[in-house]
């Protein structure tokens, strides 16, 4: 199929108007309205209800709709990912996402036969996906659970504890450890709009620990994070719950700098995680990859 065509029709299926969608293209209406009657013809379905006032979609129209936004979206991604091949990688992730491998790994990865350039971008909350699917990054770091992994690989790299954060005169806040029941009645962020609950939408991580402080909410995040949020906060474990830290990639990816980064990460896993357990064994506390910390790569090879 003419990507050109599936353009011009997803641009009348979204603007439901042939008018706006010429606009949109930058091309005049006529030539529009006939490239998709040659895409009808072709495809041997109807695909818009046309009258003269309104358009709408068939059912085969709904389903070129929603594949042709993937396809125009995968052939985009590739030709961001082919301008970019073999001049720089991009890592992107949130802030604090990393589970402080982040600096280890571009230090060594530096010194690695295979090594290029490396950019990093840090995103907003939930972002990674998107610009991992995209094109635009090459390599993301991300929290199990995710709800959707589909085309893409992973590479499990640090299993750590997850941690309630709260303010130090929480009534909770000299426990030992806490069940998921203790917070019953209690306030938590809401990582997106479209998150449950009723607590603070949250843009930017440098609100949570202030909203904690503040006594607004209480939040539970990965032991590396919670550490590390500043004064006048209490950070207790919660329940045996953990949280796996892995690296992703798009499936499909077959070149070597992306391969011996993915590789280096997962070495860097391994040794953070020794270190912390030979750490928590002499009695040290507080690290950010304390004893709660272990590693589990799979060796996975992009």
């Amino acid at each position: 199929m003419d990507s050109r065509k599936l353009a011009y029709f997803v641009a009348v299926a979204e603007e439901r108007n042939f008018t706006r969608a010429a606009d949109r293209l930058g091309i005049a209406q006529p030539p529009l309205s006939r490239a998709i009657q040659r895409l009808e013809r072709r495809l041997g379905v109807r695909l818009l209800e046309r009258t003269s006032r309104h358009v709408s979609l068939t059912r085969a129209g709904e389903v070129l709709l929603k594949e042709g936004r993937k396809a125009l979206d995968g052939l985009a991604a590739a030709e961001r990912l082919a301008q970019r091949a073999g001049r720089a990688l991009t890592v992107v992730t949130k802030p604090g996402g990393d589970a402080g491998l982040l600096g280890p790994l571009l230090d060594r990865f530096a010194a690695h036969p295979d090594a290029v350039e490396v950019e990093v971008l840090i995103c907003g909350i939930g972002e990674e996906q998107a610009l991992l699917r995209g094109g635009t990054a090459d390599l993301a770091l991300l929290r199990l659970p995710q709800d959707d992994l589909t085309g893409l690989a992973t590479e499990e790299l640090l299993t750590e504890r997850e941690m309630v954060v709260l303010p130090r005169t929480h009534r909770l806040a000299g426990r030992a450890a806490l069940r998921p029941a203790d917070l019953a009645g209690e306030t938590f962020p809401r990582w997106t709009a479209r998150w449950p609950g009723t607590g603070p939408v949250i843009s930017d991580t440098g609100q949570v620990a202030e909203l904690i402080a503040l006594g607004r909410m209480v939040a539970v995040l990965p032991e590396s994070v919670a550490r590390h949020l500043g004064r006048g906060l209490a950070a207790v474990p919660l329940d045996g719950r953990r949280t796996t830290l892995l690296a992703v990639w798009r499936e499909g990816r077959r070149d070597r700098a992306l391969a011996a980064l993915v590789r280096t990460a997962a070495e860097v896993a391994v040794t953070r995680s020794t270190s912390a357990a030979s750490a928590a064994s002499a009695g040290s506390v507080g690290s950010a990859a304390s004893a709660g910390s272990g590693v589990v790569g799979r060796a996975v090879t992009p």
